[in-house]
Order: structure tokens, then sequence, then C-alpha cells
């Protein structure tokens, strides 16, 4: 059985996650949509809101499941006998991040590949910082969300939240 973890914030998740997860899903038999948890950073959502809107959009996907971590990566896959790592990339700008995390990371534990995926064109302008930017000024954001997370930030956020 083939494993591999997908982590990220996904504050929310967009269609581009949805797409990356999507295309993972077809060539891993499992799949875990790992949120992490950063206290650093100033969440629009909770983590268990989060996974809760990630399970709602994957309910449909085989083989997908969500957890959430706190910490390194590399001690998530560790723990969890993982040892493959999904990133999506959108623009080289990604990519040069993601290179020197993936070095690091292969540092930390040489085991751990990680498998880049181009996300579709057009997914490759999305991103939850401009989905969040665009609802704190009041528009819509349906185009760049699964339905069941615009839903669900209708209901719960307004014009001017956080």
């Amino acid at each position: 059985m083939i494993r591999a973890i997908y982590p990220g914030s996904f504050d929310p998740i967009t269609k581009g996650h949805l797409d990356i997860i999507e295309r993972s899903s077809k060539m891993f038999d499992e799949v875990i949509m790992a949120v992490v948890g950063n206290p650093s950073k100033n969440p629009l959502l909770p983590i268990e809101i989060r996974k809760q809107l990630i399970g709602e959009a994957t309910k449909n996907l085989k083989g997908v499941s969500v957890d959430s971590f706190q910490g390194l990566t590399v001690t998530y896959a560790q723990q969890n006998n993982v040892h493959i790592l999904i990133r999506g990339l959108r623009a080289i700008s990604d990519f040069e991040a993601e290179l020197g995390m993936a070095q690091t990371n292969k540092e930390l534990l040489p085991e751990l590949e990680t498998i880049f995926l181009m996300s579709k064109a057009e997914y490759s302008f999305i991103s939850s910082s401009t989905v969040k930017e665009i609802l704190r000024l009041g528009g819509n954001i349906s185009q760049f969300v699964p339905p069941s997370v615009n839903e669900y930030l209708k209901a719960n956020f307004s014009r001017g939240t956080k």
C-alpha cells in the first residue's frame, strides 16, 4: 500500500487544492490531507473546521483521509510511516520555496520523497490568501472554493470579518 501526505494549512481549501487531491488520489492508495497547525499564523478557520470542510469536499474520493498535526512535517511522516510528500505548484516562485523545503525535509528524513504536481492553468492564480482577502472585502469566492466551503464561509463570515 502506497501512502502519501499532502500537508498544508488549507485555510480554506480551494479548488486548486482539490484538484491536487483528486489527481493524487489516483496515484496513491491513500492520501492523508494533513492540516498543519501553525501557531505563528493567524488562521481564519480553526483546524477542526478546516478538517471538516476538507472531509466534505473530498468525501467522494477513494483513499483520502483527513488529519492534523503541529510541528515538523517530517516528524508527522515518520510517525505515520509515510514516505511520500505531495506538494502543489502554481508558479515558478512556488517552486523556489518548495524546492528549499523539499531539500530540508530530505536532509531531516532521507527516505521522504517529495512529489511536485503542477496546478492546472485555471487554478494557477488561486491561493487561500487571495480567497480570504476577497471574502474580507465582501466579494464572491464561489469560483475559487468547493461548494461546501463557499456555503460555510458565506454563512459564517461577512464583509469586514477578521
